[in-house]
Parts: structure tokens; sequence; C-alpha cells
């Protein structure tokens, strides 16, 4: 018996991994072809030749409908619209999907771009809705409300920034605390460091390893160790190193990668560890003698193309 030439080309379609990944969103939510890109950080000429495929697969069946508005097209996913041999091509591949890795920072990033929708036609924060963020920013710049948040901080504090990099987040810490310490091993690290903090008085930039820190035990209430982790071999002989530079109440801030399937990264960057999850970074923390009392995924930025981040706090 001859096979289905409808069938064939529903599973022709669904071969793709991208495919399965805006089928799952779309099983959920309408959405646009740009909502989509957003939230699959994929170019939105790729999502429209995949769509146009998937709506055209079986023979006209579809995988996906579609609707015009305005200038805008949308998709789902309709359950009730697909064909018999559709919906059980679909089922099968929806059942071997997880929800976590991949799949879970797709639903983050989703939920941004829903979040950015206008819920409220009415008044002036219904008109400008999802354009508010982008007017406030036009405005203001997109920094005072992290510096505004820095005031938390008690200014009394000496924070070390482990692995500083160019010294950004030293320059942000700065005007907000009695001393900072930048620390990194990188002479041109160190170089780029010390010309962007030397109007900073109360900073003081030093060479050294983040696995044997130069510093004294306790001398600092806070280390913040940002996109550094993933680089280094060891991340539990950091964190052990940080903890004994730490005084009696001292706490560590983790930012980094949450745990990512883009293998890519360790021969085009140099990425030791692709992202933590929260199980790996408590295990590395009780490594360390310190203890995870946080650990939350950052809200991912609409235009990003990274993995997603989280913050962690660990204590000793």
């Amino acid at each position: 018996m001859p096979a289905n030439p409808t069938v064939i080309s529903i599973f022709a379609a669904l071969a793709d991994p991208q495919r399965a990944r805006m089928l799952r969103l779309l099983e959920r939510e309408e959405l646009a072809v740009g909502e989509l890109a957003s939230a699959l950080q994929l170019p939105q000429s790729t999502m429209s030749r995949h769509l146009k495929a998937l709506h055209e697969a079986g023979g006209g069946a579809g995988l996906v409908s579609k609707r015009a508005e305005g200038t805008a097209t949308y998709y789902r996913l309709s359950r009730d619209a697909m064909s018999a041999d559709a919906l059980a091509a679909w089922d099968l591949l929806r059942a071997s999907l997880g929800e976590g890795g991949e799949s879970a920072q797709d639903d983050r990033r989703m939920r941004e771009v829903l979040a950015a929708r206008n819920p409220d036609p009415k008044g002036f924060f219904g008109r400008v809705g999802g354009e508010w963020s982008g007017l406030r920013m036009g405005l203001f710049g997109e920094r005072f409300s992290s510096e505004a948040l820095l005031a938390l901080l008690p200014a009394h504090w000496t924070v070390a920034d482990l692995g500083c990099g160019t010294g950004e987040i030293a320059a942000e810490i700065a005007p907000f605390v009695r001393r900072v310490v930048a620390i990194d091993r990188e002479p041109a690290m160190i170089d780029a460091a010390r010309k962007r903090l030397r109007e900073h008085a109360n900073v003081e930039v030093r060479k050294g390893s983040l696995e044997d820190l130069p510093a004294e035990a306790g001398e600092f209430d806070a280390c913040v160790v940002s996109l550094v982790l993933h680089h280094v071999r060891s991340p539990a002989k950091v964190l052990a190193s940080a903890r004994r530079a730490l005084g009696k109440s001292g706490t560590v801030i983790v930012l980094d990668m949450v745990e990512h399937g883009r293998s890519e990264y360790r021969a085009t960057m140099g990425h030791e560890h692709l992202g933590f999850s929260r199980s790996a970074l408590e295990a590395l923390a009780a490594e360390a003698k310190l203890s995870l009392t946080l650990y939350r995924a950052l809200r991912p930025a609409i235009d990003a193309r990274g993995p997603g981040l989280f913050v962690a706090r660990l204590s000793k």
C-alpha cells in the first residue's frame, strides 16, 4: 500500500525542532509573527517561512490557523480545526517535549511578549500600552531604576566585584557604598577597569586569581560574581575563596546564565559550563560551605539573543 502523501507532508512539516517550539507556544496563545520571533529568539523571516510550511502542511488542512488584524497576521494551533492526521502527529511530538530547559525559557519570554501588549485602550496608559517602557526610557534613560535600587545597599559596606572585567558593576556600586574592590586576573581587563574607575576615589583595582583572592579574611561585606562562573573550571573554588574573604554575615551575589543547551558556546566563547540550574548551584555552594538562600530566574529582555539569566544569593 503506498504511503499517504498527506501524512508524509505533515511529518515533514514537523521535522524541524524550531517548529516544535513554535507549535508548543501557539497551542497556548495566538501570536503574531513578530511576537513569536521575539519569544523564540529567531529572525522574523525564519518565523514566516516556518509558519507558511505549518499552515500548508497536509494538503492545506494545516497545523496552524491564521487570521489578519490590521497589518498583523496572528497564528494559533487550534486542535478543533486540525485534521485527525495532523492532530495525531502533533500529539506524538508534543508528548516528547519537556517543560524545562529551553521550553521554560521560551515560556518566560512569551510572558514578557504578552505583557507588552496594550491591555486597555482607554486613557493615557491604555493608549501607550506596550510602548510605555520605551516612552519612559526615552524620557529618563534605561539606568534610573537599577541605580535607584542600589541606594538600598548599606552605605558602610565594602563590596568586591570578582571577575570585574572592564569595571561596569564596580562603577555602578561605587556611589552607594563605602568601598569597592574590583578584582580580575587578565591584564587587559585590569587596564580597562582602571581607566573606567579612575574617577571613583573609593574603588581599588587588584590583579589576582579568583580561586585565591588577593584579599584579607573577612575583608568584604559582599562579593558580586557577575557572568563569571561559567568561565571558570572550578566554580566551587571561586565561591570558597569568596567565602574566606567575607565577614561573618557576608553574602555572595551570583548573576549568571540558567542551564542551557548551546554547546557551541564552549568553542566560540570559552565557556566551561553551560549555565547553572538551581540544584547545580546549590551543590556548588554546599561544596564551598555556603548556603543558597535565593535563586531566581530574571525576566528576559524581549530583544535578547542569549540564554536566560538568574540571580542567586549565597550566605555564610
